[in-house]
């Protein structure tokens, strides 16, 4: 097969956006990406609640902060453009006490810092939002929306083949050579694919893929499994459009929400319990070497040890239902038990440090030939077109 000039591992979506990026930009690329999976967007891409964000959470400065700003707009025109359905519907993050107050102004402030539009508002303004929200008081994020991503995904998958890109699924890729100005691409069928510089963006297998690319990752990839309930239709009015809780500064998950789906129905969740396989997306899925590989992980066993209540908690909510509705409870006190009915999980990966540490930005490791994509925990969705034009810039300069 004649040589690439780019060839992408992973075919979620920010891999598809890195490819649509570097063709857009140098439309004589010759560009491939190749996905393990019958079809792109098949775990984390394919399993989120869809959420458009705003950007307010994150650490002004991180690229994080930066790539959801400028990313969101780029996603909200790139839907307009191709008659993707979303909307820009609005959020709120609320306070139910008064005890939730400080950390709630620490959001706000850190909205300001990263040019978020957002306001602190009191009981009667937040029930006019969401008139079945308990709380003290919130903050509306009026640039958070919702859209579906898988479509974002498949529009992504049709301009990448428009613009004279190829993308092989069933391609796993089990080895990576580097000989003097190629790399050789190796699949589990047996097929070799040469290309001048690789992109590894392999989500729940980062760090495997990594390691096989030549970066020598450090943070180990761990699998949490987020699980969700909907609401029956004839509950959804108690949800317009999406309900936060204040998170736990202690805990590094956001806790459990609401959000409306732009397909329709409500969504409740999701809660947050480490998955016994890379790809778990239900409570009996098992893998004896993902599990002995997480457990083994120093890094893993110092953050079990910290956060071990918060983790028992989101345990048991996983098996006992009516402890995950006494926490839906805290934001929306009329939601019942009879009125939510499973819906799909999630498996988020999750990279953490040797130390226990989570890394809490997007994590971008180099070779000579590589550039490989080793976190890209939320907000990656929203700003996957703008991350794909970062990766693209560093694949151009290796390209020379």
């Amino acid at each position: 097969m004649p040589q690439k000039d780019v060839l992408i591992i992973g075919g979620g979506i920010v891999g598809l956006a890195t490819a649509w990026r570097l063709l857009e930009r140098t439309p004589s690329l010759k560009v491939m990406l190749l996905e393990k999976e019958k079809r792109v967007a098949q775990h984390q891409s394919g399993h989120n609640s869809g959420v458009l964000h705003s950007g307010i959470y994150y650490r002004p400065g991180t690229l994080r902060a930066q790539n959801c700003r400028e990313g969101r707009e780029a996603m909200v025109a790139f839907c307009q453009a191709e008659g993707i359905p979303h909307e820009v519907c609005g959020k709120v993050i609320v306070a139910t006490s008064d005890a939730e107050m400080p950390q709630l102004l620490k959001i706000y402030e850190r909205g300001i810092a990263n040019g978020v539009k957002c306001e602190l508002i009191d009981l009667p303004r937040l029930r006019q939002l969401e008139p079945h929200v308990n709380g003290v008081r919130a903050l509306h994020v009026p640039e958070a929306g919702i859209v579906d991503y898988k479509q974002v995904a498949a529009r992504l998958a049709d301009k990448i083949q428009q613009a004279g890109g190829e993308i092989q699924t069933g391609a796993e890729v089990v080895g990576v050579e580097t000989r003097g100005t190629e790399v050789i691409t190796r699949t589990q069928d047996g097929r070799e694919f040469t290309s001048r510089v690789i992109v590894t963006c392999a989500g729940l297998q980062a760090d495997r893929v990594g390691q096989l690319a030549g970066c020598h990752p450090t943070a180990c990839i761990v699998p949490f499994r987020g699980e969700y309930f909907q609401l029956r239709p004839e509950a959804e009015p108690l949800c317009r459009n999406l309900i936060y809780p204040v998170p736990d500064p202690e805990f590094p998950f956001l806790g459990v929400h609401f959000t409306r789906l732009i397909e329709g129905g409500v969504e409740c969740g999701p809660n947050a319990v480490l998955a016994f396989r890379r790809e778990g997306y239900h409570k009996l899925d098992f893998s004896a070497s993902d599990l002995a590989e997480t457990l083994m992980n120093p890094g893993f066993r110092k953050l079990a040890w910290k956060h071990w209540r918060s983790g028992a908690a989101e345990m048991w909510r996983s098996w006992n239902k009516s402890a995950f509705v006494t926490a839906l409870q805290k934001l929306i006190p009329a939601v019942r038990n009879d009125m939510l009915v499973p819906a799909p999980a999630g498996v988020r990966a999750q990279a953490i440090n040797p130390d226990g540490s989570l890394v809490d930005d997007f994590l971008i490791l180099d070779a000579p030939r590589v550039v490989s994509i080793q976190n890209a925990p939320s907000p990656a969705a929203t700003a996957s077109l703008n991350i794909g034009r970062l990766i693209g810039e560093r694949v151009m300069a290796k390209l020379g």
